[in-house]
């Protein structure tokens, strides 16, 4: 019966066609006057009608008759139906971007539909002539619906015993964007209303674009931009025909046709299935078709893109606790950090091939940031060896997680040293000492190598790294004191302050790399704290922080590049030491039980932290510590981040003198222009 009606269908041709379609429009508006008129019933009450009593029951029966049916139609069909407006003005959710500071997509973040939206001007002709091969090829001349079509779901309805409708691309948007998904014939009377006033409201190209940006293309992936990304790795605009035609095939059934799923051969299928309907359509030629068949296809790896994982899961968290998890799931924001890409690629090579060279040495691990020092901007950030390594503890951001940073943090301790009478002249003694506090054992601090240098300049015993004297000067000025300074120059771990006491200098308080990398930063920038930034161009009321003298930051600038001056502990031609470029500022530290070693250096331009551990806290070889474990990694990112530039020297600050002291010049601050100073005193301890 079904093929008699589809021969005569044909037979007769599109004139019968085109009046059937209008026909079964009026019968659409109808039914749209039907659910108006019900509405007005409702919201009317109608006074009683008195008729003669041989008229009551057929004039009765027809009222409710019609009353019923007008129900019907409303409460099945009608109520709640959404308006065709709904598809511009419904909240779509569309997935948040980030890229690098020069555009390079890093990760995309979504909840349950991974979705860009793209122009239809964006999008190849190939892509929407095999979408509409594929799914709808009488799009540009049918009303929203396809007689032809709901004749053929019929005859496989009926040969199959299935309920399956011959959708067209309009009735498929309405279905996904305005409706369920239920199989039923109500749905469908629904889905066809819908459409027909989609069909009034909008363009053919606008409806095409809607359903290009709407459809699911496999799993979470929503959308022609998204599947392209996905599947191939590209923009939708760069796609090839054969590409093309395999993304316009996966709408039918996403899972089973998809190339990431259990049966890859029917991708090809599928793919073949397409390109034949684009030539019997008359969208390509013979030629065309063969050539995109035998075209060779290459697919992206099936994992979700993610580069620099450590920086952008940082920067999620970041935008999560700013904007909330909502707006950043699915709002749709396009966020240009502060990540330069190609630093980054480099600094995760040399932390992979250095790793390598000390992997008897009992180090598994290291993470690096890259910042500029003027604007706080982070450039890079390796958190882990190896991000995909979950078993290993890869996916933990060793950057922002606190570890001891041995010597490293002594540069507080100097600074405000430096800040409080002392200068790089000033004489103090490295020998053994006890200093005893109430209530708390004595306490006996020791140098790394076992041995005492006597009486010494500052200048030496920082650049040589000698725990006695930093201790000795922490003690002058309290714990306290370096603790308020750390916090303003950006420690945000030492909270508790009865948990420290004169080990601090030394690194007995645990501190994130991120915040030595801005302690670093403010001497680096002249003692001006410009807060890390993860953002491109964002600024905050409290970005830039006068926390240190800019004359102290030169000093301690001074000493670190002195490479003279550490010689005795480090040699003269040590991992510390950049090629022709003396300005580099640098210093190390170990903890006492060789859990954690750090490297921090920095010129104008550049400022590298690195660390190198083990994530399940345990100890390192001895050849490990000094500058033999994090050094390294760091020499060679310094080194390739200044290959190709020239030696720029530090500016002088006003306000210092340069002047001769026990046989050498040092600098010092104009105010203390006095004889060269004597041995620090006034320590309260008792001496061994």
């Amino acid at each position: 019966m079904v093929n008699k009606i589809s021969k005569f269908l044909i037979f007769i041709g599109r004139p019968f066609y085109f009046v059937f379609t209008r026909i079964f429009i009026i019968l659409i508006f109808l039914i749209y006057l039907i659910g108006h008129l019900t509405r007005i019933l409702y919201s009317i009450k109608l006074p009683k009608v008195i008729y003669p009593k041989f008229k009551i029951k057929k004039r009765y029966l027809l009222i409710s008759g019609l009353i019923t049916l007008i129900l019907l139609s409303y409460f099945l069909i009608l109520k709640d139906l959404p308006s065709p407006k709904n598809l511009i003005t419904r909240q779509v959710d569309v997935s948040t971007k980030i890229y690098d500071r020069n555009g390079q997509l890093l990760y995309t973040i979504y909840k349950d539909k991974n979705r860009s939206l793209v122009k239809l001007s964006e999008i190849p002709t190939s892509l929407k002539l095999a979408t509409l091969a594929a799914e709808d090829a009488e799009f540009y001349t049918h009303p929203g619906f396809s007689v032809r079509g709901m004749f053929r779901a019929l005859k496989k309805n009926l040969s199959e015993g299935k309920l399956q409708g011959g959708s067209t691309i309009t009735q498929q948007l309405v279905k996904n964007a305005l409706l369920s998904s239920e199989k039923t014939f109500v749905r469908k009377i629904r889905e066809l209303i819908v459409s027909v006033g989609v069909e009034l409201n909008f363009t053919k190209d606008e409806i095409l674009e809607m359903y290009l940006n709407e459809v699911n293309y496999g799993g979470n992936i929503y959308g022609v931009s998204e599947a392209a990304r996905q599947y191939f790795g590209k923009d939708v605009k760069d796609l090839s025909l054969t590409e093309s035609a395999l993304i316009a095939g996966l709408p039918q059934s996403p899972t089973k046709f998809s190339p990431h799923g259990q049966n890859p051969d029917l991708t090809f299928v599928r793919l073949r299935e397409v390109l034949h309907l684009m030539r019997v359509n008359k969208y390509i030629t013979p030629e065309e078709e063969l050539d995109a068949i035998n075209q060779k296809i290459t697919f992206a790896p099936n994992r979700q893109i993610i580069k620099a994982p450590h920086f952008v899961m940082f920067v999620k968290e970041k935008l999560i606790e700013e904007f909330g998890e909502e707006t950043v799931l699915k709002g749709g924001l396009s966020i240009t950090t502060t990540l330069d890409m190609d630093i980054q690629k480099m600094a995760e090579k040399v932390v992979v091939d250095e790793l390598e060279k000390v992997k008897k040495l009992r180090v598994s691990n290291a993470a690096v940031v890259i910042t500029n020092p003027k604007t706080g901007e982070i450039l890079a950030m390796v958190g882990s060896r190896d991000y995909f390594n979950t078993d290993g503890g890869g996916n933990v951001n060793v950057t922002t997680r606190p570890r001891q940073p041995g010597s490293s943090i002594k540069v507080i301790n100097y600074a405000l040293g430096l800040s409080n009478g002392l200068t790089l002249a000033s004489i103090i003694d490295d020998s053994p000492i006890t200093f005893s506090v109430p209530g708390l054992p004595p306490y006996s601090p020791k140098n790394y190598d076992g041995t005492y240098r006597g009486k010494i300049t500052i200048r030496q015993a920082l650049a040589e790294s000698r725990n006695i004297p930093a201790v000795k000067i922490l003690a002058s000025y309290g714990v306290d004191k370096m603790i308020d300074l750390g916090q303003k120059m950006g420690i945000t771990t030492w909270g508790d302050r009865s948990r420290f006491g004169l080990s601090l200098t030394l690194g007995g308080g645990e501190t994130k790399l991120i915040d030595m990398a801005q302690v670093y930063g403010v001497i680096a920038n002249m003692g001006t704290k410009s807060n890390l930034k993860y953002i491109k161009d964002i600024h905050t009321e409290n970005d830039n922080q006068n926390v240190l003298d800019p004359r102290v930051a030169f000093l301690l600038i001074d000493v670190l590049r002195d490479n003279n001056a550490r010689s005795r502990a480090f040699g003269t031609n040590s991992m510390l030491v950049i090629p022709n470029h003396p300005e580099v500022a640098v210093k190390t530290g170990t903890s006492n039980d060789l859990k954690d070693n750090l490297t921090i250096g920095f010129n104008q331009d550049y400022l590298v932290a690195v660390w190198v551990g083990n994530n399940d806290g345990s100890s390192m070889a001895r050849i490990a510590s000094g500058i033999t474990g994090a050094a390294p990694i760091w020499n060679r990112i310094m080194t390739s981040l200044t290959f190709k530039t020239q030696s720029k020297s530090w500016p002088i600050p006003k306000g210092l003198i340069y002047k001769e002291c026990y046989s050498r010049f040092e600098w010092f601050l104009e105010e203390k222009q006095i004889d060269c100073p004597k041995i620090l005193d006034g320590i309260s301890t008792t001496s061994d």
